[in-house]
Formats: structure tokens, sequence, C-alpha cells
């Protein structure tokens, strides 16, 4: 057996590479030297660990998509707490993961002040979203950990999942923003964001948001 250090590993953007027959005290390890002020993202499942390093314009469009949820929250007044990337993990599920953005939404009130998340005691979050492509890695631990609803942003379109009796299922309405368009909305403010700049987009949103008369508390 040839044995590499992790710093040995080179990871380009927008590249991943996958490292097989990893059990838990290894990943957690490895999760230990990985740090966790760093640019890739880790997926882990079944003794399969993902590690994924973004692109530029990939953490360009994650920031712009978790402003436009919090945009949301805001003008629909829902209670919630952003906990961005945070490593979310099982040891008895061997499930991990690391969303680029999430929020607790219907839990909320139960993850104030907390510093750290414990999946043994706390929920999963409510809303999970992935920017560009999650591998079948990736889903297994969002389906496994039992995350209810996952957006992933692919190719400049939105897609929804909803987790269902332990599946995810397409869904062309977000449970959360039941009245809203959101795959479209999501889809042109990313346009718009690209085309005339971030800060011209999100006040464009926020408008369009308030000025959709569903969505009037």
């Amino acid at each position: 057996m040839v044995a590499i250090q992790l710093r040995q590993l080179i990871v380009y953007p927008g590249q991943r590479i996958q490292l097989q027959e990893v059990d838990w005290q290894k990943f957690e390890a490895i999760l230990d030297e990985l740090g966790e002020k760093r640019a890739c993202r880790i997926a882990y499942s079944g003794g399969v660990l993902e590690i994924r390093m973004p692109l530029p314009e990939h953490e360009k469009a994650k920031g712009l998509i978790g402003d436009m949820v919090k945009i949301l929250l805001e003008e629909l007044d829902i209670e919630n707490e952003c906990f961005g990337s945070t490593t979310f993990k099982r040891q008895e599920m061997a499930k991990g993961i690391e969303p680029d953005q999430c929020f607790y939404i219907e839990n909320a009130a139960v993850m104030i002040g907390k510093r750290r998340v414990d999946l043994t005691i706390d929920p999963p979050p409510d809303l999970a979203i992935e920017v560009d492509v999650t591998s079948k890695t990736g889903l297994d631990a969002y389906q496994g950990l039992g995350v209810p609803e996952l957006w992933r942003f692919e190719e400049g379109r939105l897609r929804i999942s909803v987790l269902d009796d332990g599946q995810y299922r397409d869904s062309n309405v977000s449970p959360h923003f039941p009245n809203l368009a959101i795959m479209d909305l999501i889809s042109e403010f990313v346009d718009r964001a690209q085309a005339e700049g971030r800060s011209r987009a999100l006040k464009a949103f926020r408008q369009t948001v308030r000025s959709t008369p569903c969505t009037s508390q």
C-alpha cells in the first residue's frame, strides 16, 4: 500500500477527487487536517469521500443565491438562522456534507446561538443550497441526513428537490416559498447580476419580492 498525505494532493478549481474505503476515523482525521478555513468542500457517504474545489464563478453564484434567500426570508418576515457551509455529519449513518449555503427555518428557534451542530441532538438544516453540480455522493449524504429541501443551481437553472418518504423528488415549487415562482426568479436574477452587477440585481430582486401580491404579510 502506498500512503500519501493530503498536502500532496492538488485539486484544481472546478475539479474534484474521490477517495475510496475511507472509514469514519479516517474521515474525521481528514477533516481535522483540512481545517475549517479552506476553499474546498467535502461530501462523504458510505466510505466514499469527495473533495471538491469550486470555481470563482461558483463562489459568486452561491453568495448571490444565498443573499436572495436572505432577502426572501426578511421580506416575508420569516425567522431563520443561516449556517453557511457548516459541516453536517452523522457517524451512525456514515454521512457527511458541507452545503454551499444552508438555512434553518422551521427549526430556527432551536439553533439560535449555536456555534456547533451535533446532528445526534440537532435537526438538519431545513434548506440546503448547492451551486454547479452535486455529485451522487453529495445527494446520498443530504438524503441520509434528512435535509427536507435541497436546491441545486446548475447551468443557469435552479432545481428543487424535496424529501418525500426518505427519497428526493423534483418539485416545481419550493415548500418554503410556495407562492413564488422561485425557479424562474433565481435564474432571472443570477443572469441580471452578470449583466447589471450584483448590487443592482439584488435591489431589483427585493423590489420584485415586495411588489408580488402573494408575498404581502
